[in-house]
Parts: structure tokens; C-alpha cells; sequence
């Protein structure tokens, strides 16, 4: 298991850029709401601990973690001073086919909009196979996914301005 031993919410502040003038996008899937908010604020909660200001968070809520890549889509092309983009979802497997091809189209999407996008986007969606496993990474014994994802998207913002920086 990728998060044994691990706390999803647990990061050296030292090697984090400084996000003060960045600007981010969180879009969070309104199905498992608990699980989703719980996500959402660990995200959240670390983006302000790094000095980004609430009115640099813009943040739009789908029904679904599926329709997650539209929103990331729609949000890339109607705010393009966004320096990064988290997508926050849950997905927990059912007694159907259901799960494999949701879990495998978010992922897919989210790469492609990576790909063929300038802000990069984020993956924060929890697949997992109980809703207790989720409330654990949710918060729970396991940290917050959600705190993980805000140190990789302050992260990738920065990679991104140095990279425009480099090309000129």
C-alpha cells in the first residue's frame, strides 16, 4: 500500500517555493461530498499556510469525479493567469465495472489535459476500494491527500514560471 508508513499531510515546509503570488484552481467533485470537502480543505489549509491569499483560490464544484476533467478543461481556458490546478475526487469500488472505467477515465483525462495544457492540473482523487480507506486518506490515520496535492501544485507552479522563465 503506497500510503503505509506514510502521512499524506506531512511536508517540510523549507522545500516549498514561495506561493505568495500564485494563483490556483481547486475543482472538487460533489459526489462522497464528505470525503471530497475533507480533501478540499486539506488543500486548502496548506495553500494558505504557504501565503497564497484566498482571493488567488478560485474554486468550482461538478457532480462527479468523472466530469472532473471538464471543469479542469473549462477552468484552464477561462483563467489563464491560474498557475496550477488541483482536481479533487473520490471513487471507491462498487459491486460493478463502474469504479475501473471512472477511475481510468479521470486519470487518462487529467493526463491529457496536462499534455496538451499550460496550467498543470493535479491528481487528487482517492480510488479506493471501502469508504473507510478514503476517510483515511482524507484526514484520517493516513493524512490528507488533499494537503499532498496543494505541495505538489505550489510545486508545479513553480516549475511552470521557471520554465517560461527559461523559454523567454
Amino acid at each position: 500500500m503506497a500510503t503505509a508508513g506514510k502521512n499524506l499531510s506531512e511536508y517540510n515546509k523549507d522545500t516549498i517555493p514561495n506561493a505568495k503570488d500564485f494563483r490556483f484552481g481547486i475543482v472538487v467533485s460533489e459526489w462522497n461530498e464528505d470525503i471530497t470537502e475533507a480533501l478540499f480543505q486539506g488543500a486548502f489549509d496548506v495553500l494558505i499556510e504557504n501565503n497564497v491569499l484566498k482571493e488567488n483560490i478560485v474554486r468550482w464544484n461538478v457532480p462527479g469525479s468523472f466530469e472532473l476533467i471538464y471543469g479542469c478543461k473549462k477552468m484552464q481556458e477561462a483563467f489563464d493567469m491560474l498557475d496550477a490546478i488541483i482536481a479533487v475526487g473520490n471513487v471507491i469500488q462498487g459491486e460493478t465495472k463502474h469504479f475501473d472505467f471512472v477511475c481510468e477515465g479521470v486519470t487518462q483525462g487529467i493526463k491529457d489535459l496536462n499534455i496538451q495544457g499550460d496550467i498543470p492540473v493535479i491528481f487528487c482523487v482517492l480510488t479506493d476500494n471501502t469508504k473507510q480507506q478514503s476517510i483515511d486518506r482524507a484526514g484520517g490515520k493516513h493524512g490528507n491527500k488533499g494537503a499532498e496535492a496543494a505541495v505538489a501544485a505550489i510545486k508545479m507552479a513553480q516549475l511552470r514560471k521557471d520554465a517560461k522563465f527559461y523559454k523567454g
